[in-house]
């Protein structure tokens, strides 16, 4: 059992207490954003409420919400942009929401993803805490919440619900938590299909905890001592007597691969959202186990392995006016290629290289949508880890005033993004 492994992480109010500066700070650049969103849309006689729930996706989601699945809309060149593309769990806590409390279906979509954004914070927190400690888990929740595309965060939408249950059942694996990490990949694979990196997360991590597996050469480093190597230039993490704690969500099992049958259950129980929502999405259209592909192919998005995306920024190179924004795609891709390796370098835990790569592969191929890319890779949080550790090395006032500056650029980025003509 390694220090990493053994690190005291309080429960229940103690550990709200530990992630009370990274929630806090979470929630002043959120506030921040929504400010300059409604002060931004009143000077465009826009309604910022509106852009935040009854738009683009929102609208889907609310509509199933209200009505069911079955709607539908037929285009003129033959597309059919049908419902059944949204997943179930966010329509589901709106009706619930909107069942329990005055709020439009609309306002609890919006009361969703903001108390899931909290949640989201949180359990990035308790990722980047377990792993680097607990300075870098605060710097890891600024660095998410300042993306600039974070405004989303905070709209009707499924990301910050998805990244909530994906953060925290990633935490669970890395604390021994089988079942639970498979309860909230199973809810995951509810929500969007991403849900499928959570799953792989928690297979790749089972399979290499397996005694087989760990008993696997040295030169396997993440595979034979799964979160026990800190990154370089981490700050150094808490010691810890070497006895079972307590984190979050309570108490932890520190010793891997212990319960094999609580491992093998929750391995088992991680796709059943996923493929349960897949195979009645087939059963509904009567076009069999795949009909959701083609309910995705009416909206003329696939996964064709990033060829389709590999030519929208090719074509970005075909006329002069649009070459800056060829290469701003081509830096972007390769900041994210390199932000990868930087992971993999600095030896991140086996189940957060898998899930930060498979949300990776699966927004960079998508096939269509090519202006939602950013928002589809919000969930890939662990990517941010290198980040969150450079923003950790220097003096917190350094860092604070550095994280500020970032944060208004990403406010007023959000409010103009948002006030645009086409979809996040």
């Amino acid at each position: 059992m390694t220090d990493l492994e053994t690190r005291v992480a309080p429960s229940g109010p103690a550990g709200l207490r530990r992630a009370a500066p990274a929630l806090l700070g979470y929630a002043a650049v959120r506030a921040l954003g929504l400010l300059v969103l409604a002060l931004w849309s009143a000077a465009r006689d826009k309604s910022a409420y509106t852009l935040l729930t009854a738009r683009w996706d929102a609208l889907w989601y609310t509509r199933v919400a209200e009505l069911g699945y079955g709607y539908e809309v037929r285009l003129p060149n033959g597309d059919v942009h049908s419902n059944l593309a949204f997943f179930p769990l966010l329509p589901w806590l709106e009706r619930l929401l909107h069942g329990v409390t005055p709020l439009s279906y609309a306002g609890a979509g919006l009361a969703v993803s903001l108390s899931a954004s909290l949640a989201a914070a949180w359990g990035i927190f308790a990722v980047a805490d377990h792993v680097y400690g607990r300075r870098a888990g605060v710097c890891a929740v600024l660095v998410w919440a300042l993306l600039p595309v974070g405004i989303v965060q905070s709209m009707a939408y499924s990301e910050s619900l998805f990244t909530a249950l994906a953060a925290w059942s990633l935490y669970a694996v890395l604390t021994g938590r089988w079942v639970t990490a498979g309860v909230l990949a199973s809810l995951s694979g509810l929500t969007r299909p991403v849900g499928l990196a959570v799953v792989a997360a928690v297979w790749a991590a089972g399979l290499a905890s397996s005694p087989a597996i760990r008993g696997l050469p040295s030169r396997i480093p993440f595979v034979r001592n799964r979160s026990t190597a800190p990154a370089p230039g981490a700050p150094a993490p808490e010691r810890a007597p070497r006895t079972p704690v307590n984190g979050p969500l309570g108490r932890e099992r520190t010793t891997e691969g212990a319960r094999p049958g609580a491992r093998a259950l929750g391995m088992l129980l991680a796709p059943l959202g996923v493929a349960g929502y897949v195979l009645w999405v087939g059963h509904h259209t009567g076009k069999g186990p795949l009909g959701y592909l083609d309910v995705q192919a009416g909206w003329r998005n696939g996964f064709d392995g990033g060829y389709a995306f590999a030519r929208f920024v090719a074509d970005k190179f075909t006329s002069l006016p649009s070459v800056p924004a060829g290469l701003g795609l081509v830096v972007g891709v390769a900041l994210l290629i390199r932000l990868y390796v930087a992971c993999v370098r600095q030896r991140q835990p086996l189940e957060l290289l898998v899930y930060g790569g498979a949300v990776l592969a699966l927004a960079l191929c998508a096939s269509s949508y090519f202006g939602s890319k950013p928002r589809l890779l919000l969930p890939a949080f662990p990517l941010l880890f290198p980040l969150a550790l450079a923003l950790a090395r220097p003096r917190t006032s350094r860092a604070a005033l550095v994280a500020g500056g970032v944060a208004v650029a990403s406010a007023v980025y959000g409010a103009w993004w948002l006030n645009g003509s086409g979809p996040p």
